[in-house]
């Protein structure tokens, strides 16, 4: 490598070669070796972030469970307590989920309405809406909803939890 020295020799500037430093940089398979190593390093890194991710949807899964089995309590509560209008078939249990979401118009007050739910949630596994549902008239071993209320709900996922429970059975 040149390299340009500051002194001058009888008015002219002189240039000084230096020798090759053989131990500046990185060689081919010292590169490699890095490579590999943050190669292993972030492929086990991968099985845990997807454990990570599951965890998160099972916790939102349950929380969104909580969420509209608590709302379909409250609906039935009201009921009880003669707070709105229900049908004599429905044993006090909102027809479907959307009516915890639109409301019920109170006895009580005229034009007011009590509403149970926000929004419907949206399955985190299923990534939507339609969730399975039962009924107070269902068999307890049966699959398919009955339509006459609203006792129970549960995602339709078939997937596995982390614990080894089915998450439909939630």
């Amino acid at each position: 490598m040149l390299k340009y020295s500051s002194s001058r020799t009888r008015g002219t500037l002189q240039l000084r070669s230096r020798p090759l430093n053989r131990e500046s940089g990185l060689t081919l398979v010292e590169l490699i070796i890095c490579v590999a190593i943050v190669a292993l390093l972030a492929s086990a890194a991968i099985p845990i972030a997807r454990f990570q991710v599951k965890r998160t949807k099972e916790r939102e899964l349950r929380r969104d469970l909580w969420e509209m089995r608590d709302a379909i309590d409250h609906y039935k509560d009201a009921a009880d307590k003669g707070a709105f209008q229900i049908k004599a078939d429905s044993l006090g249990y909102p027809p479907d989920l959307q009516t915890l979401v639109d409301g019920v118009e109170v006895t009580a007050a005229q034009g007011k309405k009590v509403k149970f739910l926000r929004k419907i949630p949206v399955d985190p596994f299923t990534n939507n809406t339609d969730w399975g549902l039962r009924s107070n008239q269902d068999d307890t071993d049966s699959d398919s909803f009955g339509g006459q209320n609203v006792f129970d709900v549960h995602s339709k996922s078939t997937g596995t939890a982390l614990d080894g429970t089915k998450y439909n059975t939630w």
